[in-house]
């Protein structure tokens, strides 16, 4: 389930793909989605796939388009007019070159290689849960260090960004909530209840969203990670085990994630999260997680690049309606300002190939799309956590995520980062899944304190206000054996491992 995907900044010369979506600061504020039209054609026995069909903006356009659309043999699930975005269902297996071909579409491509069946996170390992006879350590522990909640004498994390003393100041504004767009979040357990946001908060699978009560809970107790990222932001204080970072902001769940083992995360789903939190007022959202199935869309690919656009159109369409998109950097320790990386599992729905990639010309998605804040991870001595992706221009901050070769002076002397689960239980996940819900609700805490700062300027706050140790002066040896692990370019107040520097709560409410 833990998929190791790198992400990278766009360089300053933003693709063409990518500049199709820049008139979005010009549309009216809202998506709609038109009913779908009928099918005229399917091929026997060909596999049902997915595409997203990526258009010009006017109304005559898309009509046009989605006649073409049915002539090819598809069907159409969603439109997001206001995006020039079309989620569409076919079997036959030349619809991509034939709809390309259409007057006034700009892209269009598959997103998955494996047919439609009748998640892609970015944490490291597998989850450990907290056991009873730890928990009642930690309780003990807690209740001696005068902690509001029994397990917060594990969360290491939260002094070291100051959250603790931040919370006793401000503890964020009910109005602001920070959206999780993931596998699910349970917002039934006791941590969470108290500050989600049912109103905000969809499943949406497939593309199209559903609003049904209960619909962005997680299928089953596997799908942990969303729940976990949830805690982290906005778990309350009200004397059960842990704390959020942002324990007074609310919190809602943007389920995305394939309801089977595999967990994936593809486009068309995302889109319809990025428009859905848009369009419901959210003001962050937390993406920890890359976009299925490429863990690098490549700008020469025609399916590849459709992914790219029509992601791209719906998280600039969220920032242009005043949301904040922050991503991971990624689990690979890859310096993700490099001239080449290899990548071994793309595609991760069928059969994965090797290829070596530039990721000037391939880019991670969302992490690399224009205004996205990209994060990476550090450990309790706030050194890089070993697994955590880098690069100079790269990252934009730093955060807690754990690391298991950095053993804190807790009662449990767990390196990782507790956090709530599924089914009113809590365990330890490392990651930068798990340092970007630290960066997001810092960023709720700002937007709480400027509660008309807008994404570039809550951005600006976050690199303003963080901490940076600064490139390490020894060699970044992790596992002891002589070698160093990674190389940190940059100076004391921007390099490649903490960007900016490492967020920090407490200057965030004063």
């Amino acid at each position: 389930m833990a998929h190791l995907r790198p992400r990278r900044r766009l360089a300053l010369a933003v693709p063409v793909v990518l500049s199709l979506t820049a008139s979005l600061g010009f549309l009216p504020s809202a998506a709609s989605a038109v009913p779908a039209a009928e099918t005229t054609a399917q091929t026997a026995d060909a596999p049902n796939l997915a595409y997203v069909v990526n258009t010009r903006l006017d109304h005559w356009t898309i009509n046009s388009v989605k006649k073409a659309i049915n002539a090819a043999g598809g069907t159409i699930v969603v439109t997001y007019e206001k995006i020039g975005v079309i989620v569409v269902h076919s079997a036959n297996p030349d619809f991509g070159p034939t709809i390309r071909k259409v007057h006034g579409v700009q892209s269009a491509g598959a997103t998955r290689t494996a047919p439609l069946s009748p998640a892609s996170t970015t944490d490291e390992g597998a989850v450990q849960y907290l056991s009873k006879d730890q928990a009642a350590k930690t309780a003990k522990a807690s209740a001696a260090a005068g902690d509001t909640e029994p397990l917060e004498a594990d969360q290491w994390d939260l002094p070291a960004i100051g959250a603790d003393k931040a919370a006793k100041i401000n503890p964020g504004s009910k109005s602001v909530t920070v959206a999780v767009i993931d596998v699910g979040v349970d917002d039934t357990h006791p941590d969470i209840a108290p500050n989600f946001s049912a109103s905000q908060s969809a499943n949406c699978v497939g593309g199209k969203a559903d609003t049904t009560y209960g619909s962005w809970r997680p299928v089953d107790s596997a799908h942990y990670h969303g729940t976990h990222v949830a805690g982290e932001i906005a778990a309350a204080r009200n004397g059960i085990g842990v704390a959020g970072v942002a324990p007074g902001v609310k919190v809602s769940g943007i389920t995305v994630a394939e309801p089977d083992s595999t967990q994936l995360f593809y486009p068309e789903s995302v889109v319809c999260a990025f428009v859905f939190a848009a369009d419901h007022g959210v003001e962050i959202t937390n993406n920890s997680y890359y976009v299925d199935p490429w863990l690098y869309n490549c700008m020469d690919d025609p399916d590849q690049r459709a992914i790219v656009d029509a992601v791209n159109r719906a998280q600039l369409y969220a920032q242009h309606k005043g949301t904040l998109n922050v991503a991971a950097a990624g689990n690979s320790n890859d310096d993700l300002d490099s001239d080449a990386l290899v990548d071994a599992s793309s595609p991760d729905d069928s059969t994965a190939t090797t290829r070596t990639v530039d990721p000037h010309e391939c880019f991670d998605v969302p992490t690399q799309l224009p205004g996205v804040v990209t994060v990476s991870s550090v450990g309790v001595t706030k050194a890089k956590s070993y697994f955590s992706s880098y690069g100079k221009n790269v990252i934009d901050v730093a955060a807690p995520g754990g690391d298991a070769r950095q053993i804190p002076d807790t009662p449990s002397k767990n390196g990782r980062i507790l956090s709530t689960l599924p089914n009113n239980t809590y365990g330890y996940l490392q990651g930068t899944s798990m340092a970007t819900p630290h960066v997001a609700a810092v960023a709720a805490l700002l937007k709480s304190t400027h509660p008309h700062a807008g994404p570039a300027q809550l951005q600006a706050l976050l690199k303003a206000e963080a901490d940076n140790p600064g490139c390490p002066t020894d060699p970044y040896d992790t596992n002891g054996d002589g070698v160093a692990d990674a190389t940190c370019v940059g100076g004391k107040r921007v390099n490649g491992f903490y960007g900016f520097g490492i967020v920090n709560a407490l200057r965030a409410v004063k």
